[in-house]
């Protein structure tokens, strides 16, 4: 029988994610590779849920989501950003961020079109992009004074007449880049320009560090009507695994991903859904603690890769930490990471697999920092035997 998985698809396995779960699990290993937390949400958002089960909303709930959650949402956009979206008809629940972007990418690529996407990326990115059938036009972000940014004359150099999409993580993951309003300024440009429509996905828009601010792409001038943005309650909350997400945008752009999403998962669970909508209104004081939380694990991380050995970059935002591991000699990160186990005990994720040019991201491992600050102690006390 020949190979039964479509062409389009053949390049891509098992995710990088559950290969080094899965080496961490066998081995015993320390796991700084997935990003999930070793900490729970809030305990009332977690008593919401509960509740919702107990008192029976264990049907399907409406395919675009619960209007609480989609009124929640809208508050939340219009209440930080000054964003205004009608829940009824601007405002969409999805699967989770991934489903929200992949959606997208179905719903508003055509096979051949051009998709824009700053590299590393997270890999979902480009598996959505092959399942549309559409073409990755990659630019690459590079480190520059201690932050990864990228040069405004790729961007404009990376878009021809078959660009249809330009795809932005910000907060990215995984530099920890966050995008500044001049960056941000430059990809709207480019939007205006060839009448393109910006897909973003901002999961980590509250996890921001130092002085970092969160921009939304759709809040520059003539970005609101061409932009589609994604976000969750994953890595708000710290409950990655309820995957409930939602798209906002103008309603022509939500009827699109909807029409794609409805035959994907249809609804999304309601007791989650439920809970995710008290968060939104009554828990982000409990963010902010959990933002500082996570500024201060990513200060001990970042010292304890730097003592044993690594050039590690200190993160804007979101969950990751870039080391450079050719102070300690090393030069290919994949074959780093399936090492470490045995050489440190400790599994991290070869920043070169979210690359087109994966030479440009071959020196890089990323660190998850989201965990307990004594597993972050022993992983690093680990990671020293490197040296």
């Amino acid at each position: 029988m020949s190979e039964p998985l479509v062409e389009r698809m053949r390049g891509f396995g098992e995710t990088i994610f559950a290969e080094m779960s899965a080496l961490a699990v066998r081995t015993g290993a320390i796991n700084l590779g997935q990003g999930f937390p070793d900490e729970d949400g809030p305990r009332a958002m977690l008593d919401a849920a509960v509740e919702a089960v107990r008192s029976g909303a264990n049907q399907y709930p409406p395919g675009p989501g619960l209007p609480e959650l989609r009124e929640a949402v809208a508050a939340q956009r219009l209440g930080r950003y000054g964003l205004s979206y009608d829940p009824a008809t601007e405002v969409f629940v999805t699967v989770g961020a991934t489903e929200g972007v992949a959606a997208s990418m179905l719903a508003l690529a055509e096979p051949g079109d051009e998709v824009v996407v700053f590299e590393p990326y997270y890999d979902s990115y480009a598996a959505t992009i092959a399942l549309a059938g559409a073409v990755r036009r990659p630019v690459t972000l590079r480190p520059d004074g201690g932050r990864f940014t990228f040069d405004p004359d790729e961007l404009r150099a990376a878009v021809t007449s078959r660009t249809r999409v330009i795809l932005v993580n910000s907060p990215h993951n995984p530099s920890g880049t966050v995008f500044t309003r001049a960056e941000l300024e430059s990809i709207a440009a480019v939007c205006r320009e060839h009448d393109l429509i910006a897909v973003t996905d901002e999961v980590y828009e509250y996890l921001t560090f130092d002085d970092a601010e969160h921009v939304p792409l759709a809040s520059l001038d003539g970005m609101r009507e061409r932009t589609v943005s994604v976000s969750s309650a994953g890595k708000t909350f710290s409950v990655t695994g309820w995957k409930t997400g939602w798209v906002t945008a103008p309603a022509p752009l939500i009827r699109a991903v909807q029409t794609v999403k409805q035959f994907l998962t249809y609804a999304v669970s309601a007791p989650y859904q439920r809970a995710a909508a008290y968060a939104l209104g009554n828990e982000v004081p409990w963010v902010e603690e959990l933002r500082k939380s996570l500024q201060a694990k990513r200060d001990r991380l970042v010292t304890g890769l730097e003592a044993a050995g690594f050039a590690a970059y200190r993160p804007q935002g979101t969950y990751f930490v870039q080391a450079d591991i050719r102070p300690l000699g090393f030069t290919d990160g994949m074959e780093l990471v399936r090492e470490l186990p045995g050489r440190a005990g400790v599994v991290a994720i070869p920043t070169q697999v979210f690359y087109d040019h994966p030479e440009a991201g071959a020196h890089f491992l990323r660190f998850a920092f989201c965990k307990r600050d004594d597993v972050i102690d022993e992983a690093v006390e680990r990671l020293a035997r490197l040296r």
